[in-house]
């Protein structure tokens, strides 16, 4: 940043101070803060100068006006504390964690977010009881999630700055997301699904591919096929909600236990008793966030986490791989 300097550093309040240089001569001033202090995203700068936070030589400024260089903006940036939420002596799987960063393996069935039939008992509320300055971080540093039965690798800012520049990352699709999945079906290969999703037109808790909807991409590869399933690998270029779950049904290949986008059950004829009753037993989208790749937030290192899969899918495959050697030999 350019000149810039704390002055004071009292949490949850941070007075920060920089000069405009010369160079920027002539520029708005929410262009320059956005300079000077990126570490902070737009919308919150524009939040703190509406509020009377933000000055330039002592005095408080439209973000549309001009500046002429030489002056010294000084910024309050405070950080609201969320009291919405109370933490949690919830366990935690946590992998790797610094000063900036937390990255979790979360277990099926963990909720991320309270919400309306979730209120407590979340990843959330067990964030705030390992880290309790996370009440100063919007979203307690989550800055993207997992449907409930989905497993795996998320990542956490444990600082409003960190946050700012994961969710520029996100943004720009620079952080590397990589799911396996098992799916209804036999496909012959690899592909893209580049098709629009949005709010389902009925059912306001799906989602659905619709004209209209936001530009959603998802790639799949084969990893191992069995005779009536696929094993598959998925990387995300986008984020939307429920985005596997909604394309692979679009193309029909539905994953295994979706209760949502699976449609009926199907039982391939002639498999296993105990593959019949793995099947008619799995409650939850066969879907785990295996890999996540991202720049850490403050020393720009590119960094990597692994997960393996959960025991329920491991036991899935595993039957699958059985059944399909049991066809192999009749």
């Amino acid at each position: 940043m350019v000149g810039m300097k704390v002055l004071m550093n009292i949490t949850p309040v941070k007075y920060l101070s920089a000069t405009v240089p010369e160079s920027e001569a002539g520029k708005r001033l929410d262009q320059i803060l956005a300079l000077l202090f990126s570490d902070y995203s737009r919308s919150r700068l524009q939040q703190w100068n509406k509020e009377g936070k933000i000055h330039v030589d002592g005095r408080e400024l439209k973000g549309k006006e001009k500046l002429f260089g030489g002056e010294t903006i000084t910024v309050e940036a405070v950080a609201e504390v969320e009291d919405r939420w109370q933490p949690q002596n919830i366990p935690l799987n946590i992998i790797y964690e610094d000063d900036s960063i937390i990255v979790i393996d979360k277990p099926a069935g963990l909720v991320v977010h309270p919400a309306t039939g979730n209120p407590d008992g979340t990843l959330l509320n067990a964030l705030l009881h390992h880290a309790p300055e996370l009440a100063a971080v919007p979203r307690a540093g989550i800055v993207h999630r997992l449907d409930k039965e989905t497993s795996g690798l998320l990542v956490v800012a444990r600082t409003i700055e960190s946050q700012t520049v994961l969710v520029e990352q996100l943004q720009q699709r620079t952080v590397s997301r990589e799911y396996q999945a098992v799916v209804v079906g036999v496909l012959t290969g690899g592909g893209t699904v580049d098709e629009p999703i949005g709010r389902h037109p009925v059912d306001r808790k799906r989602m659905a591919v619709k004209p209209g909807g936001k530009p959603s991409v998802t790639h799949y590869r084969v990893i191992e096929r069995f005779p009536a399933h696929t094993h598959i690998r998925v990387m995300l270029e986008t984020g939307r909600t429920h985005q596997i779950r909604v394309h692979m049904a679009h193309i029909r290949y539905p994953l295994v236990g979706d209760p949502v986008y699976g449609g009926r059950l199907r039982i391939p004829a002639g498999c296993s008793p105990e593959l019949e009753k793995m099947l008619r037993c799995y409650r939850r989208q066969a879907l785990h966030a295996a890999r996540l790749g991202l720049k850490h937030p403050r020393t720009g290192e590119d960094m990597e986490w692994s997960s393996p899969l959960p025991d329920d899918m491991q036991q899935l495959l595993l039957l699958l791989k059985k059944d399909s050697e049991l066809n192999d030999h009749e």
